[in-house]
Formats: C-alpha cells, structure tokens, sequence
C-alpha cells in the first residue's frame, strides 16, 4: 500500500479560478474585482457543503498574494502559492470556526491582525463554518470588521447564513455558491476517470450524481469509494447495491403507477424495492424529481402531460408532488420505513384525484357561457329524445302522453289541485287573510313580527289535507 495516498477529492481539488465547477459567476466577479483593482476587505461565501468555497477562497487568497499579484493566474511554481494550497503560509490563516467560536480567541485575532504580514501582501484570515461563532464573538469581531488594517483581508465561509449576524453579513461582499448542476458533476467524473484510467458506465456516472445532490466533493468521495469497491470497472448495478438506489426504470415505473392509480401493481412494486434493500427515502426523492419534472413538462404543454402514462393536469402533478413532499419526515424518522412509505404514495394517489372547488366552478362557469342566450337557440339544445316526446303531444291525449312517460293520471291530478289552492292563497281576501293569521299560533306570529319584522301577506298551506 502506498503511503501518503490522498483521495481524489483531495487530488482534484481547484488550483486556478478557472478550475472551479458550476459557479462561474462567482469566477467572472473575483477576477474582475482583481482586474480592477476594486477588492474589499471582506467576503462572505454562502452554499452547500462541496460547492467550492474552501477552495475559491484559497484561489483568492493565492491571487493576493502572488510573488507579482494581485494576478487572476497563479503560477504554478510559485512557492508562496504551493505553500497557501497546502496550508502552511504564515500569512493565510485558516480558521475552524466551530472550535474557535469564544470572545476570547476572536479578541486575539483582532491583537493578530495589527502586525504586517511576514512574507505576503496581504495577511487573509479564511474563517471556515462562521455561523458557529457566539453571538458575543460576532460583536467583537465587528469593529475589525469594518476598520480592518490596509493588510487584512477576511473570507468567510458557511452553509447556513441565517445564523450570521446581519451586521457582519452588511460588512462583507456575499457570493452564493449553487448547487452544482448534474450534467456539470458528470462531466468532471468523467475527465477524472480517463485520468484515473477507468472504465465507468454512462448511467453510474448519472446516479452518482443523484447521489451528491449538487455537491461535488461528494460525488468525487463516492467515485473514490466505488474504485475501491470495483476496481477499474464500475457499473450502474455496482452504484445501486452499494449505495442502496433504485433505478431510473423502476422509478418510472412506479410513478406510473401512482399516476394511475393502480394500487395494486403499487404495492407489489413497493415490495420489490424494499425486498432488494434499496433506501426507500431515497425512491421517495427520486419520485419527486421524476413527478417535478413532468410538472414542468405540463407547464409548457397547456397544461398537461402524459409522461407518467397518464393524462394528468398541473393541478393533479401539484397535488402528487406536495403529497410525496409531505411524507418525507414520516419516511425518514418514522418507525417502519415501508409502512410509512406506502401511506405516502397512496396518500399521494388520493390527493391527486382531488379537485379544487375553485377550478370547478371556474369548468362550470365556463360551461355556462357558452350557452346560447336566445330562447329559440336553447330549444334547438333539446335532445332528440325529448323532441319525439314533445312532437307527440299534438296527437296523443294527454293522459296517454302521461302513461307513456310512467306518470299516473292520478298524480298529475293531485299536483294540478295543488296549483289551484296556491292560486287561490294568492288571491286571498283582507277576511281570508285574517282568518288565516288567526290559526297560526301566537309563538309564531310573536317570533315572524318581533325577529323578522315580518308582514302577513298571504298564508298558504304546507300540507294537502289543511288546504282541503
């Protein structure tokens, strides 16, 4: 075994500006502050953990303080450099800010930075997880910050800026490093494996990527660990089985399914996956990302898309997609994975079959005004039935007409005399009326006239046997 072996993270790590991956807005500022000479005396670099912030610090730093700089291109040889890239420069100082995080070791870096660098232009304190620092320790770092010597320089670095003070976050020039594209973290591993000398298939490549969620330091620790589980040859079978993935197929296919709503072939695809041990949190993401990115496909098509095998709306993929979201911590810190697993995706196939009561009366209102507005045109709308009905009429005694339709005579009466004592409510006289109003109990009248200031009209009977 070789000694002093350093892994690729390591090995790879950027050395020039134009080395660094995925965040070239971030380049494109730096080099233009050195071009012009408009460099301030603090950053803040905010991002994922493996975006390169370590690293464009030291690049930054080396640029500084360059035998000839500041210059955008280092040389290699350059010892003041080599010596930043390794650590061992008395005048860049990195510092672990979850170990040096008290009042005091702040107060002896202000006492620090009065004194002239030894070797370098500048003297650039790189402070690594800032946000760990105290409350106390912020405060006591802020007059330096904003006064700092002509010869320092500070660089911060964190993966959670809101825990930064804001009055160090307004003192300080803040960059954001993204999440790096997965086509980019691809493309790296595959230069790095042609320099490694190995051979690695297409589709591992993209699943290690899955695996690294942006950061590229994790996905060049995976490779690493991957050649020493394989060898010169790495598959996408040896990626899922170690790292408990399922494949882009089977995740298609259960995303059919739930688009589906195929609860059967649902679960027996669940049982699959978690009989191969695969990371059922990880299915539950990757279902995500596959449910997202038919969304957005719906989004440019009018609205929707069949690439779930389903023609399915925005609103139904909105849906599916806050479902699968809302599972996420049972999934992860529930007591039974599976269990909670299937709850979600069935939960998700249910949501999605929901309709918003406003999208319906929005379909309905939109129904009625394209009805036509003039009588005649609403005729024309009866259906062919129903004309052969009305067109019989003119021939057909009524009473056969009733039968036909399996309406009895008798019942047709009884609604006809009905009418009639309603007619003859209406035209109730000022007697009528009274003795009407007389039959209605005084609790009543008492609440109709006192609650409702109500006025008696006309009274009419609810029940064919007092209207007799």
């Amino acid at each position: 075994m070789k000694s002093g072996y350093q892994v690729i993270a390591r090995r790879w790590r950027p050395k020039q500006f134009d080395d660094v991956v995925g965040q070239d807005h971030i380049v494109r500022t730096l080099k233009n502050a050195i071009l012009t000479e408009r460099i301030a005396h603090a950053y803040l670099f905010v991002g994922p953990r493996g975006t390169g912030k370590t690293s464009m610090a030291r690049c930054l730093a080396k640029a500084l303080n360059c035998e000839n700089g500041p210059v955008v291109k280092t040389p290699e040889d350059s010892l003041i450099c080599q010596d930043i890239m390794k650590g061992n420069c008395m005048d860049v100082i990195e510092i672990d800010g979850a170990s040096n995080n008290s009042v005091d070791q702040v107060r002896q870096l202000r006492e620090d930075c009065q004194y002239a660098p030894a070797q370098c232009s500048y003297k650039i304190y790189i402070i690594d997880e800032v946000h760990m620092l105290s409350a106390s320790a912020f405060n006591a770092l802020l007059k330096t910050l904003e006064e700092p010597p002509p010869h320092v320089k500070f660089i911060f670095a964190t993966t959670e800026s809101q825990k930064i003070l804001p009055t160090i976050v307004s003192r300080c020039q803040r960059f954001e490093f993204r999440p790096i594209a997965a086509s980019i973290i691809v493309q790296q591993l595959v230069n790095i494996a042609q320099a490694e000398n190995i051979k690695v298939e297409e589709k591992a490549l993209h699943s290690i990527a899955r695996l690294a969620d942006g950061g590229m330091r994790d996905a060049q620790s995976i490779f690493d660990q991957l050649i020493s589980f394989c060898g010169k040859e790495i598959t996408e079978k040896d990626v899922l089985d170690i790292y408990g993935l399922a494949s882009a197929e089977r995740v298609e296919a259960l995303s059919r399914a739930i688009a589906a709503a195929n609860y059967e072939e649902i679960v027996v695809r669940v049982d699959e996956i978690a009989a191969e041990g695969r990371d059922l949190y990880r299915v539950l993401l990757d279902l995500q990302e596959f449910v997202r990115s038919a969304l957005l496909e719906a989004i440019r098509h009018k609205g929707k898309t069949d690439r779930l095998g389903t023609m399915l709306s925005t609103e139904s993929l909105l849906r599916l997609l806050e479902a699968l979201h809302a599972g996420e911590s049972a999934v992860k810190t529930g007591l039974s994975e599976k269990v909670n697993f299937e709850i979600t995706l069935l939960k998700a196939v249910e949501e999605s079959r929901v309709r918003a009561i406003d999208s319906l009366i929005k379909e309905f209102t939109v129904l009625a005004s394209s009805l036509p507005e003039e009588e005649e045109q609403k005729k024309n709308l009866i259906s062919p039935t129903t004309e052969e009905i009305v067109s019989d009429t003119d021939s057909t005694p009524e009473s056969t007409v009733y039968e036909n339709l399996g309406v009895s005579t008798s019942r047709v009466e009884e609604e006809d005399a009905l009418k009639k004592n309603e007619l003859d409510a209406d035209t109730q006289s000022d007697d009528d009326l009274d003795k009407w109003v007389d039959k209605i109990p005084a609790s009543t009248k008492k609440l109709l006239e006192e609650k409702f200031n109500g006025k008696f009209v006309t009274v009419r009977s609810l029940s064919s046997s007092e209207s007799e």
